[in-house]
């Protein structure tokens, strides 16, 4: 038997005893947390939705994106793959309540959902058996060693897109033992399809095969431009008067929003018409950040409480889904949680997309290239605490032209960096090509002609 085959069976024993001991650890912490508890006997593999019971003629792609911004980034790819590929049934797994309702909101009719089986060898098993997927595709490096070992003992295509690995996880993976561990889980890999050079050579590193792994950019890059003539606006909703500013920090993290409030008491001596909008990543925690806020003094309102329209210096809680990428466009200035606490960032896009200029913090590292593209651009810039914040507020809300300049310049990026979608769509076709057959794989070389198997 030859010595690779030796390594993997000896990290799957390991892996799976390890994963068999802390399995009353997770099953305690899963039903602890409410947010956990919908589809806890489907993440188990305990229950199989009724419809994948049944045997369709239909080829079926599984596409996996665990949370919120993962899926809006596959909605393009989901959206595109449909259209090239009506034949094809399309099932999108997400680990997070806020994912499952961001697929049923944006891929109604086109996609289902379906919780993502936690990597326990039976869930996954009789996950892949329910499914018999004929592609799976997963979004941002979200590796299961389970799920990617048996999906390879089937012959099933597993395709990575948008991949990238920060520099805190490649920390962590970058270590003898570690890496034999993923060299393991990355040979499975049919393409690792990511975002950026760097991103390329750390997956590499950690033992994906090099002729597998292409750079195609970042997806969320393509995330349809929104026509604000077209798009109802919220003010009204939000409770707003008609000569008030809207400052929107979303996706904050705990310790930002302190350091916000902090800037917005100074703001507001000198602009009393700015309302400050914060939208916490976790909705779960809008209690805590209402105590916070009305123990600083703050008047505060729950979005979802609003009745009328308010008036004075004041904090809005967006503690409604889906509505922050929508708030943005309501916006003059946006500030981008996860990045004054070191997060890692979040989806910097969302507002640019609108035109507004982008602040965020030092802490980017999950989002390193759009950071960096927004400030060259002088589409965003980067605070490193509450004087830049202060500053950089002070300077937008009291130069319209400025301002307006800067989120053109935002706008402008997402533009010129548009393609990830189309070039990540000719690899996946190549996979696509060989379907239904578990026999035949995709090209790990480029789009093309099917040259090699899996």
């Amino acid at each position: 038997m030859p010595r690779a085959v030796h390594v993997v069976l000896m990290w799957k024993l390991l892996y799976n005893i390890g994963l068999l001991l802390a399995a009353p650890v997770v099953i305690a912490v899963l039903l602890a947390k409410p947010r956990c508890r919908p589809g806890f006997l489907q993440r188990m593999g305990w229950h199989i939705h009724p419809s994948d019971r049944q045997t369709t003629a239909s080829p079926l792609v599984w596409i996996h994106a665990v949370s919120l911004g993962e899926v809006v980034a596959a909605t393009p790819l989901v959206k595109a793959l449909h259209e090239r590929h009506p034949e094809f049934r399309y099932i999108v797994t997400t680990v997070t309540e806020t994912g499952r309702e961001a697929v049923e909101q944006r891929l109604g009719g086109i996609a289902e959902h379906r919780y993502a089986p936690l990597d326990f060898p039976w869930a996954v098993a009789r996950m892949i058996r329910s499914l018999r997927p004929v592609l799976y595709v997963f979004v941002e490096t979200e590796l299961w060693p389970n799920l990617l070992w048996t999906l390879r003992a089937q012959d099933v295509p597993s395709v990575l897109v948008n991949g990238r690995l920060s520099s805190r996880s490649f920390g962590r993976q970058d270590l003898p033992v570690i890496r034999s561990l993923y060299r393991s889980i990355l040979q499975t890999l049919t393409l690792c399809l990511m975002q950026s050079d760097r991103d390329r050579q750390r997956i590499v590193a950690l033992g994906a095969e090099p002729s597998r792994v292409h750079v195609t950019s970042n997806i969320k890059f393509d995330q349809p431009l929104p026509d604000v003539r077209s798009h109802e606006s919220l003010r009204q909703s939000f409770g707003l008067d008609e000569h008030e500013q809207l400052m929107l920090a979303g996706s904050t993290h705990a310790g930002e929003e302190e350091l916000l409030v902090s800037a917005y008491r100074h703001i507001v001596k000198t602009y009393p018409t700015t309302v400050l909008m914060l939208a916490p990543r976790h909705i779960e925690r809008a209690d805590r950040v209402e105590a916070v806020l009305r123990e600083a003094g703050f008047a505060v309102q729950r979005r979802s409480r609003i009745q009328g329209k308010q008036s004075g210096p004041r904090v809005i809680i967006l503690d409604t889904r889906g509505e922050l990428s929508r708030a943005y466009r309501d916006a003059v200035v946006a500030f981008v949680g996860g990045t004054l606490v070191p997060v890692g960032g979040h989806n910097l896009l969302e507002p640019a997309v609108w035109g507004i200029p982008v602040m965020f913090g030092p802490h980017t590292d999950h989002c390193a290239e759009v950071a960096a593209l927004l400030s060259e651009a002088g589409g965003g810039r980067r605070v490193m605490g509450v004087e830049d914040l202060i500053t950089s507020l002070e300077e937008w809300l009291g130069q319209p032209d400025t301002r307006h300049r800067m989120g053109q310049a935002a706008r402008q990026v997402v533009l010129d960096n548009q393609g990830a979608l189309t070039r990540s769509l000719e690899f996946i076709e190549t996979c696509l090509r060989a379907a239904p057959s578990y026999s035949d794989s995709c090209v790990a070389t480029g789009p093309g002609p099917l040259v090699a198997k899996h």
